[in-house]
């Protein structure tokens, strides 16, 4: 039985834990809080001088303007679609690395999942910028079944999202079924349950928190990406890039748009964490 922590190794944790927490509170929580504070505060018409005057005109415009609605809409789909297109990807591929691939076959495979996350973030997204140009190679392999790719626009930012962040969601999931026990499998496959029944029954619900552990990272990243819709979107507007726009010219307003994802952000991770997610982090 493990012996009850003295005062003096609680002093020394303390000592230890103390420098990074409160590193923690000054820098991030600080530094959101006097964000969602400024939020509060308005911009002179003239000068474009921030004015610390208390008022909520900010998020009266954001809730009441028809176009921030439609942009915080769009972005939620797109970081919702993102998730699922990564989590159908992620499944397969990861069983496959974790229960088909030899042992001597996962590390190669798992350094081949990790090895794009090796690239530069701008490298990747404009690389996909010219495979879905006009003459990229997207578009000529769809050119002999008389398709077209997808050009520039909500789809582009969408596949572009969903190649970023699909290491995010693999690797857990990876994780997760290597940590599947093979009696689970054998005593599904010994009661007669064909190979969908397992996946269904005894796979996807072992997994599951690793999915959304997984999407918190693809769902969070998506909803505050600003760089991809730049490169891809075309004239799509996201949260990040109006917020991105709007930081030099009106900074309350930008802070008032910031609330958006961090609330929807909060609320996801709120929601996860009742299933048991964060634990698989």
């Amino acid at each position: 039985m493990p012996a009850a922590p003295t005062s003096g190794s609680r002093l020394r944790l303390t000592a230890l834990l103390a420098p990074p927490l409160l590193w923690l509170t000054l820098a991030y929580l600080g530094s959101l809080a006097i964000l969602l504070l400024s939020a509060f505060w308005a911009t002179d018409s003239f000068t474009s001088d921030v004015v610390h005057t208390w008022n909520t005109d900010n998020f009266h415009e954001l809730l009441t303007t028809p176009v921030y609605r439609t942009i915080a809409l769009r972005t939620l789909s797109i970081a919702v679609a993102v998730t699922v297109i990564d989590a159908l990807l992620a499944l397969p591929m990861a069983f496959c690395m974790a229960r088909v691939a030899g042992r001597r076959w996962r590390r190669p495979l798992l350094v081949a999942v990790l090895t794009p996350l090796w690239a530069g973030y701008l490298v990747k997204a404009y690389a996909w910028r010219v495979m879905l140009g006009e003459d990229g190679v997207v578009g000529a392999a769809l050119g002999p079944f008389g398709l077209h790719g997808p050009g520039y626009g909500t789809t582009a930012v969408v596949i572009v999202l969903a190649y970023l962040w699909l290491p995010y969601m693999i690797l857990p999931v990876y994780a997760a079924l290597e940590r599947l026990p093979e009696r689970l499998l054998e005593a599904s496959a010994d009661l007669g349950a064909g190979a969908w029944r397992t996946l269904r029954s005894v796979v996807l619900p072992a997994v599951r928190p690793a999915v959304l552990a997984g999407s918190v990272f693809t769902f969070s990243l998506s909803l505050g990406d600003y760089l991809t819709v730049q490169i891809v979107g075309g004239k799509t507007q996201l949260l990040g890039n109006v917020i991105a726009s709007q930081v030099t010219l009106d900074l309350p307003m930008a802070a008032a748009l910031s609330a958006v994802p961090v609330v929807l952000i909060v609320c996801y991770l709120a929601a996860v964490r009742r299933a048991g997610a964060l634990d698989s982090l």
